[in-house]
């Protein structure tokens, strides 16, 4: 098995780290956070276990900062989703929540 890195972008990591700092005292927060780290496990062991979506939904904004070429989509907790892409050095950017 390849050895998989997971970044998370600026905005992604933003959020990461409020989750966080709220999940002691808020139960949602809690949730999410506990899901996301779930499904980082998950991408781990295999990178394409997203639903992928069609390159001409890829937003352009994703597209222009980060250099998206395939996106994938993960569903979480409260109606909140994961969106993460595929790097050409075995990483995964996970590029927002």
């Amino acid at each position: 098995m390849k050895n998989v890195q997971i970044v998370l972008s600026p905005e992604a990591k933003e959020v990461y780290l409020k989750l966080n700092s709220e999940a002691e005292t808020n139960k949602q927060s809690r949730m999410i956070l506990k899901a996301i780290n779930q499904k980082k496990e998950l991408i781990k062991q295999n990178i394409h276990y997203g639903d992928p979506l069609a390159k001409n939904l890829i937003p352009q904004e994703y597209i222009d900062k980060f250099g998206v070429k395939n996106l994938f989509r993960v569903e979480l907790p409260a109606f909140w989703r994961m969106l993460y892409t595929l790097t050409n050095n075995e990483e995964v950017e996970i590029v927002a929540f």
